[in-house]
């Protein structure tokens, strides 16, 4: 098949590390162009990112010499694109007009950034969850007044550890939850190296983020009236986010209530057979099996299952029943693949995938 032209705004920083990583080699999806700040421009990206790459693999050779592009000079950069991720580093208010500038000049934006998350018009996707929130796009497109360009997010990294069993979960009717999420530096853009403070840490404070982890289900997991998505009333959750010394992967506690008290055994069941549209599709970053139960009492572990299904995959264990709620378990994903740049990734190929980014040609 023939390429997208795909542009990174934000190619220097982690998240945009990790796009660069993914889409190195990605089967439909070529890379022409790194953006970045004017600091940035003109430079190859290898020497951009010199001193600076801060993921555990390599930088994509194959990339090293792509000069950089002013993320800023949007005519420059939409005019060898068709469209574009989105993973810059600006206030909220600012990457809201940014994202909004790059859609009115007919280039769809898939963005990693939460400024437009709670756009009324503006999907924000889990592809094996809601992708037919994607249909929201045609409201979006009358409001900015465009034939091609809008907008898509994908949601906070934290809660893909919990919202996928819970979905899997939805016919029993899971009304209450308290969760705890044990969340990787690298959430935070940061290394060990240039976060010494975290080793043997912990941080019980991550700002935004306990309101995000409470919120974004239920826009999940909400429906379309007219021009907007309507966020669901329940399961109402209630969140703690905890900075842990760990790399990459965000760990959750989860105890829930449901109205139709299941057993162990259709939990297990559930999770183990979900399958959405993504695999349906086949699409390339799809894991063939989006969750996987661990039977051992210690797993899901950071160490030895963040990178399940390529990192885009999610682990449960330790189902069992709780003595105030009706059951508790423990959920991992990988933040920076499944949560942030993969997930992205996931939902442009979805969009794609669905027409709703034709080639600009």
């Amino acid at each position: 098949m023939k390429k997208y032209r795909v542009g990174i705004l934000g190619a220097t920083g982690m998240v945009g590390q990790r796009f660069a990583c993914i889409l190195a080699d990605h089967p439909w999806f070529e890379v022409t162009v790194l953006a970045a700040s004017p600091n940035s421009k003109g430079k190859t990206y290898r020497k951009a990112v010199e001193g600076r790459w801060k993921l555990d693999i390599p930088m994509p050779e194959k990339l090293g010499d792509i000069i950089v592009r002013d993320v800023q000079d949007i005519e420059d950069v939409i005019k060898d694109v068709d469209f574009v991720f989105s993973a810059v580093d600006m206030k909220k208010d600012e990457i809201k007009s940014f994202e909004n500038a790059y859609a009115k000049t007919e280039t769809p934006v898939v963005s990693n950034n939460s400024a437009h998350r709670w756009t009324e018009d503006v999907p924000m996707v889990i592809p094996e969850i809601n992708p037919e929130h994607c249909e929201i796009i045609e409201a979006q497109k009358k409001r900015l007044g465009t034939k091609r360009g809008f907008v898509a997010v994908k949601p906070n990294c934290s809660i893909q550890s919990y919202v996928p069993a819970l979905n899997a979960w939805k016919e029993f009717e899971p009304y209450e939850a308290i969760i705890s999420t044990y969340q990787a530096i690298s959430g935070a853009g940061k290394n060990f190296e240039s976060w010494p403070e975290m080793v043997g840490n912990i941080i019980p404070y991550i700002g935004g983020e306990e309101e995000k982890s409470e919120k974004e289900p239920l826009r999940i997991f909400g429906h379309i009236e007219g021009d907007k998505i309507v966020p669901a009333q329940e399961p109402k959750i209630a969140c703690q986010c905890i900075r842990v010394p760990v790399l990459n992967g965000h760990t959750a506690t989860v105890f829930v209530k449901f109205r139709k008290n299941p057993t162990k055994e259709q939990l297990i069941e559930k999770l183990v057979s979900y399958s959405g549209v993504p695999q349906q599709l086949g699409l390339p970053s799809a894991p063939k099996q989006f969750i996987q139960y661990m039977e051992e009492d210690n797993r899901p572990q950071v160490q030895l299952d963040v990178n399940y299904e390529n990192g885009m995959g999610v682990s449960i264990g330790r189902i069992r029943e709780d003595s105030i709620y009706d059951w508790k378990f423990v959920g991992l994903s990988h933040n920076t693949m499944r949560g942030a740049a993969g997930g992205a990734v996931e939902l442009a190929e979805l969009l794609c995938a669905k027409g709703y980014i034709p080639y600009k040609d």
